[in-house]
């Protein structure tokens, strides 16, 4: 007995455990589990699931070949999911539902800048690095999201990554010395003062960002959100645009965990008013429930300059809006924008910067538009009803009755 308590000690302490727990619990879409490695999902590894267009929903604009942020050139995407134990909350024990996303806007080979730019439409929510994005007008780190608890060891771990993937030459080399890290807050379903996520799962984020198909729903650091009171999480979508100069791509990926239920509008149709049931249990709460909050992402390969970059990013709202969101007091809805890398300087420290007229990008805030749309509704149909802490419940949007109010109102594409 005391031979096999000792192993199973030591099968404990060597993360073997915690990373079985985490494919059993994500099964949806499952890594092999590594002995002592965090299991997680990552963008090339997506099961089959139905989308939003797969169930009929009417949208604007022509997507991308995968309908996803990585249709923008040379992005990859990579999440780490953690999904651990049941039963009352125990804190620094659990149970665990949460995780973290990262978003390489040049892959994981290029530490190259990208055009950028910040714009907050409810500031009550936190983004690492957007001082210094807003002032250059630059984005210098990957871009990751996680849990409110968890920003800060998120942030030390890119710093950490990435010097070791480009190693400093000079002390002020540093790759990324001021990372843009975004959160949002699970802690109705997750033990987050637990702080579970650890640089071990923000480095196999990073490492195993792929582009392709992206995983949606209940991944990455959107494990334990919810959106309009139905569960939430990881959604994406990318919008195909053609003008004179060329054809372009945008591409959104959110972390959607705002709303009321009774805002919720898809395709125009008043989605909460009409499925006014399956509302969310918390048998632990003693207080009225803040909102929610919610990251988006927005790519694109247009040639932008970074005032222009902030024109698209605002666009996120108009998108927002066509869902009946409304950005309450206490939802934190902050938005970053990516664009093309900043052209290399002459031997003079000359730049030649390119980019489309103000007068031509109607169309790419339009997609931008369409596809923040896109990808709330994408990461609502993904998700699945999760139990978290405490007997927490939060239940998925059923796709039967969704389909049956939009019938109903003569919006389904058949």
């Amino acid at each position: 007995m005391m031979k096999s308590r000792a192993r199973w000690e030591r099968v404990r302490r060597s993360g073997l455990l915690w990373a079985v727990t985490l494919v059993l619990g994500a099964a949806a879409e499952p890594v092999a589990a590594d002995p002592g490695q965090p299991a997680g999902k990552v963008a090339g590894k997506v099961a089959s699931k139905p989308r939003a267009r797969d169930l009929g929903i009417p949208f604007d604009g022509q997507p991308g070949p995968h309908n996803a942020i990585t249709d923008v050139p040379g992005v990859e995407v990579g999440h780490v999911t953690l999904i651990v134990g049941h039963g009352p909350l125990r804190v620094g024990k659990g149970p665990v539902r949460t995780g973290v996303t990262a978003i390489l806007p040049r892959g994981k080979s290029s530490r190259t800048r990208s055009v950028s730019a910040v714009v907050s439409l409810n500031g009550n929510g936190e983004l690492t690095g957007s001082h210094w994005v807003q002032e250059s007008g630059l984005l210098e780190s990957p871009i990751l999201i996680t849990n409110t608890d968890s920003v800060g060891v998120v942030r030390d771990a890119v710093i950490s990554w990435g010097n070791r993937r480009f190693p400093p030459s000079t002390v002020l080399e540093e790759a990324f010395g001021l990372p843009v890290v975004a959160e949002t807050s699970d802690a109705l379903l997750n033990d987050i003062s637990g702080q579970h996520v650890n640089r071990e799962h923000v480095w196999k984020a990073l490492d195993e960002a792929r582009p392709g198909p992206v995983a949606e729903g209940n991944v990455g650091g959107g494990t334990g959100m919810m959106t309009s009171e139905f569960k939430g999480g990881i959604g994406t979508s990318s919008r195909v645009v053609s003008l004179p100069s060329g054809k372009y791509t945008v591409g959104v990926l959110v972390q959607a965990n705002y709303g009321r239920r009774g805002d919720l509008r898809i395709a125009g149709v008043p989605i909460g008013k009409e499925i006014a049931d399956l509302m969310p249990v918390f048998p632990q709460l003693q207080e009225k429930r803040r909102d929610g909050s919610l990251i988006v992402v927005v790519g694109t390969d247009a040639p932008l300059l970074p005032h222009q970059m902030a024109r698209l990013v605002r666009r996120v709202s108009v998108g927002l809006g066509r869902l009946g969101a409304v950005s309450y007091n206490s939802s934190g809805d902050i938005f970053i924008g990516f664009g093309m890398p900043e052209p290399e300087p002459t031997a003079t420290g000359i730049q030649t910067w390119t980019a489309i007229s103000n007068e031509g990008i109607d169309k790419l805030l339009q997609a931008t538009v369409h596809a923040t749309e896109e990808s709330i509704v994408n990461a609502l149909i993904a998700a699945e009803t999760m139990v978290g802490a405490s007997g927490a419940t939060v239940y998925a949007l059923p796709h039967d009755r969704l389909r049956e109010v939009l019938r109903k109102y003569g919006r389904l594409v058949q």
